[in-house]
This record gives structure tokens, C-alpha cells and sequence, in this order.
């Protein structure tokens, strides 16, 4: 279930996951009015959008705790032991891609990672 708010008209203005102030009413996730709305272009070029910059974020978030760690405001084993595993998983999957350093250039390096 998701809830919504919905244009005078009855057009989907908003979905979220969350109930929210100005929700007006709930739809099942199998709905085709969902899935239209979902579909649309310009929701879906917003969800890339997020996407795209999820992915940018990621790297600033992990280079943020590798300062705060080397800074010694927060140690490694502060964080959740989920976040640990997915930082070192992360770290290895980037070590791995280091003989690749010298081939490619700092933004397509970037790219893969």
C-alpha cells in the first residue's frame, strides 16, 4: 500500500511509501493507476535523476567517514556492523579495480566504481 495525494481533478500528485500531511487517500501497489503514474516520463527522469545521484552520494558518504575516522571523531567500529560490511565491501571491490587506476582517467575511474 502507498499513500497519496491526489489534484482536485483527481490526478496523482504525490506517492509515498510513509503517510504524509496532505495525503488524501491510499493505493495498492497493484494498481494500474499506480503503475501508470509510475510509468510516466517525467516521474521516471526524477527517479534516474535520484538514482544517478544516490550513486555519486555513496562515494561522498564514504570518503566522509574515512575522515571522520582518520580524524579520530568517530571510530570504524561505531558504525552499525551492516554499514562496516557494506564500507568494506566497497573498500575490496575498489582495491580490486586498482591495477585499472593507470588506464583509465580519473572520471572514468569514477564510472566504474
Amino acid at each position: 500500500m502507498v499513500y497519496v495525494q491526489r489534484s482536485l481533478d483527481g490526478q496523482l500528485l504525490r506517492v509515498e511509501r510513509q503517510p504524509f500531511e496532505g495525503m488524501t487517500e491510499t493505493l495498492e501497489l497493484e494498481s494500474d493507476e499506480l503503475h501508470a503514474w509510475l510509468s510516466r516520463e517525467e516521474v521516471r527522469n526524477r527517479l534516474n535523476k535520484l538514482k544517478d545521484s544516490d550513486l555519486e552520494l555513496i562515494r561522498v558518504l564514504e570518503d566522509l567517514v574515512g575522515v571522520l575516522v582518520e580524524q579520530g571523531v568517530i571510530r570504524y567500529t561505531d558504525l552499525p556492523a551492516a554499514a562496516q560490511r557494506k564500507l568494506q565491501d566497497r573498500a575490496e571491490a575498489r582495491a580490486g579495480l586498482g591495477g585499472l587506476s593507470g588506464l583509465l582517467g580519473d572520471e572514468d575511474e569514477q564510472q566504474l566504481i
